[in-house]
């Protein structure tokens, strides 16, 4: 593997090449691979179901699961990927954005909890 099979174009083009092999092309359409998408996030979380937090954060110490974490994020991955080309979003380029305004919708808390205009700051987890 080169450096640049490892970049977002790289794995876009590996990704592209895998589904033409196989005439996937025709199903992966914008729906398709939004579901698909919502499918492996969903595998993602069952992994983590009804594990209690403290059973969350050591989920990678055993290598059976930390593999199934793995794959389930590659997956996610993968379908993201792919929907972003058949879309022609770059996806850093949109979470750049996204990033820049978040900082300008949640300012950063004082030591009191207010924001710098002094409000209570919101809903700090919101990535909206």
């Amino acid at each position: 593997m080169t450096d640049t099979e490892h970049d977002v174009a790289g794995l876009q083009r590996r990704l592209a090449a895998f589904a033409a092999a196989r005439d996937w092309q025709p199903y992966h359409t914008p729906k398709n691979l939004a579901a698909a998408l919502s499918v492996e996030a969903a595998e993602l979380l069952e992994i983590f179901q009804w594990l209690t937090p403290e059973q969350a954060e050591k989920v990678m110490e055993d290598p059976g699961s930390a593999h199934r974490v793995e794959d389930e994020v590659a997956d996610v991955l993968a379908y993201l990927l792919q929907f972003c080309q058949v879309l022609e979003i770059d996806p850093l380029a949109a979470l750049a954005a996204k990033i820049d305004r978040n900082e300008l919708r949640f300012p950063p808390r004082r030591r009191d909890g207010t924001d710098e205009s002094g409000a209570d700051g919101g809903d700090r987890h919101s990535s909206e």
